[in-house]
């Protein structure tokens, strides 16, 4: 044994060459494979098999099988197919172990090509080999090459074997194959809570959401898989609201959740601003002792900082006993959006520091820092690392974030210019943002020009129609706003409207502009209206010019006073404890007045007001705004 192994494993003569015996084998056999098991990397793994190899125990099936299952567990892919491409006509366990590492690795179409290759040479696949492939089959989609191992199974007379049965569910679920998933349903012995978990799961992947609503009512015993099936699904869809509505009544019907439904929990929780349940649901993490990993502590510091409290979403990243690339991620795009630049790009020195190399997401982060504190010197410095330093080829999303910072700046031509020159095509997201530029900026000639490539490109949508009227109403073009509307009118096209939401005691409570839906809009109207008064009585007066109508000055005043972040600030002021801070949240961008507005009202209430629009996190406090009037 070299001294490498030695100082490792301490010394051993495991390896000596005597005279073979069953007994010896055997022996020999449990323990190389035990001193496989306690290898910790991969580093190690090579040095047990340097003395496999000289031993001559390396076609042994029970030792190639220990390695290729250590290979995958330390994510060494490329190892484990050299390994199994070494070893002599490989029988039906080690096929196995290859195409399950494979699908563990998310190597999906690799995995269904060693199937083939297990086929091709008569190894004959039993329900262990079958289940990951059809696995594999379901997660790339490929209902052609599963539909063949349906066959097989049916062929090998498996398919009354559970787990095959499940697998088959989940690909024709996958796939969107809902008969052929009912046919198989239908035929299963046991209809019991997963393979109705599996079902629910299959219909929301396709958004129908009514029809797993459906199903899981139907649903006997439901278990926590099954409550976070749900939860999860509606969270991607986009329903927030009741995901969080299906948490609470899991935690009515005593079902304890597990990580995957604390995380799926934040995530409602970061989209909706839900700030006090997601605390709740930090508590919870601490009652019952859950390991705040990468994972969890990524989704609570995720949570914090998109609900606007920022150090609680730092103080989250402190206590992390093990930080990864991911946790440094949210909490640069946390500082990021929150306006606090400088932090966001102290926590990527610190990140380099610590030997982690960033992905294409901490440079997003990093650049919509730069783009949030005008730091444009620093993003093309950014942009120039990503490559030449990091390797990392810049994306869209990348490049979208300097246009971004670019507009706000007023450097449009600049901008524009960029936009062209660019070796990937540009998507309509940065063409909207340059156009959205134009219209603050009060460029109407560019504004112009960027339209047309919009709407030339096919990429306009309402916002663009929207957008382009808004540059004319701005510059008082009030005709050719009206034939812009009308044109947005023929293309059947809706604006999508102002909502604001605010959540008070654990509830949240969501406003559109003119909003009388409430059960407390008289007292929110009173409230608005006394506001009002103090504010006029301190010298503030309406910024008319932003109402983009064609209307006098008190219609424009009145339509720019109900808007939908007023009504929920003003619903927060009667709902809560003086002094208690307001967060809300709006799905666009706050117009000047509102936040010239909003500023005063933090000041003469004596709050602390946050609100998340469309472009960036503003904390109002004492009469200023952490933006610095810079959005």
């Amino acid at each position: 044994m070299n001294t490498s192994t030695a100082a490792v494993f301490g010394s051993s003569t495991l390896f000596s060459t005597e005279p073979n015996s069953n007994y010896v084998v055997f022996s020999r056999r449990k323990n190389i494979i035990s001193l496989l098991q306690k290898c910790k990397n991969h580093k190690q793994i090579l040095q047990v098999q340097a003395q496999i190899i000289k031993s001559k125990n390396e076609q042994d099936p029970f030792i190639v099988f220990e390695l290729l299952r250590l290979c995958f567990r330390f994510k060494s892919t490329d190892y484990a197919y050299k390994v199994f491409q070494n070893t002599q006509n490989p029988n039906v366990y080690l096929y196995t172990a290859l195409i399950d590492g494979l699908v563990l690795s998310n190597s999906y179409v690799d995995a269904m090509w060693a199937y083939s290759k297990m086929v091709s040479e008569d190894v004959v696949p039993d329900n262990y080999a079958l289940t990951p492939v059809l696995k594999a089959c379901g997660l790339q989609l490929a209902l052609k090459e599963g539909r063949e191992v349906h066959g097989r199974v049916l062929k090998l007379g498996l398919s009354s074997n559970r787990s095959v049965k499940l697998k088959l569910l989940e690909l024709y679920g996958k796939c969107g194959e809902f008969n052929d998933a009912k046919k198989v349903f239908d035929k299963m012995p046991e209809q019991d809570v997963v393979p109705w978990t599996v079902v629910i799961s299959s219909y929301l992947d396709y958004g129908l959401v009514g029809e797993a609503n459906a199903i899981f009512d139907e649903t006997r015993n439901k278990d926590t898989v099954c409550w976070t099936a749900m939860i999860d699904g509606l969270v991607r869809n986009g329903e927030m609201n009741r995901a969080l509505e299906f948490f609470r009544e899991m935690q009515r019907e005593s079902v304890r959740p597990n990580e995957v439904t604390l995380v799926c929990v934040l995530s409602a929780c970061s989209h909706l601003g839900a700030l006090e349940l997601g605390r709740w649901v930090h508590s919870y993490v601490g009652k019952y002792a859950f390991e705040v990993n990468s994972i969890l502590g990524s989704s609570l510091i995720n949570m914090y900082s998109r609900c606007g409290s920022i150090d609680e979403a730092q103080s989250v990243f402190v206590r992390m006993k093990e930080k990864d690339v991911s946790a440094y991620n949210s909490i640069i795009v946390g500082f990021a959006m929150n306006g606090r630049s400088t932090e966001a790009i102290e926590k990527f020195k610190e990140m380099i520091r610590c030997g982690l190399q960033p992905s294409r997401i901490t440079f997003v982060g990093l650049l919509n820092a730069c783009s949030h504190g005008g730091l444009v010197d620093l993003a093309f410095k950014m942009l120039n690392a990503m490559t030449i330093e990091y390797g990392i080829e810049p994306q869209i999303e990348h490049y979208g974030c300097v246009v971004d910072l670019l507009g706000r700046l007023g450097r449009l031509e600049e901008a524009y210019k960029f936009i062209e020159e660019l070796n990937i095509g540009p998507d309509h997201k940065m063409w909207s943002s340059l156009l959205s530029a134009c219209k603050i900026h009060g460029n109407l000639q560019l504004g112009e020009r960027v339209a047309k490539v919009l709407f030339d490109l096919g990429n306009a949508d309402s916002g663009t129609y929207v957008l382009l009227s808004n540059v004319y109403a701005s510059l008082g073009k009030w005709e050719e706003a009206a034939q812009v509307r009308a044109k947005m009118k023929e293309s059947q096209m809706q604006k999508e409207p102002g909502c604001s939401s605010i959540e008070v005691k654990n509830e949240i409570h969501e406003f559109f502009v003119g909003d009388f839906r409430h059960p407390k809009s008289e007292d929110i109207y009173r409230k608005l209206d006394e506001i009002n008064q103090m504010l006029r009585s301190r010298g503030y007066s309406a910024a008319t010019e932003v109402a983009l109508q064609d209307i006098g000055d008190p219609e424009k005043e009145w339509s720019l006073a109900i808007h939908s972040e007023r009504l929920a600030i003003c619903y927060g002021l009667i709902s809560t404890e003086p002094g208690t801070t307001l967060r809300v949240i709006k799905n666009l961008r706050v117009c000047n007045d509102c936040h010239s507005m909003i500023k005063l009202v933090a000041k003469v209430t004596h709050r602390k007001i946050v609100v998340r629009d469309r472009n960036r996190f503003h904390h109002f406090e004492n009469g200023a705004c952490s933006c610095g009037d810079y959005w």
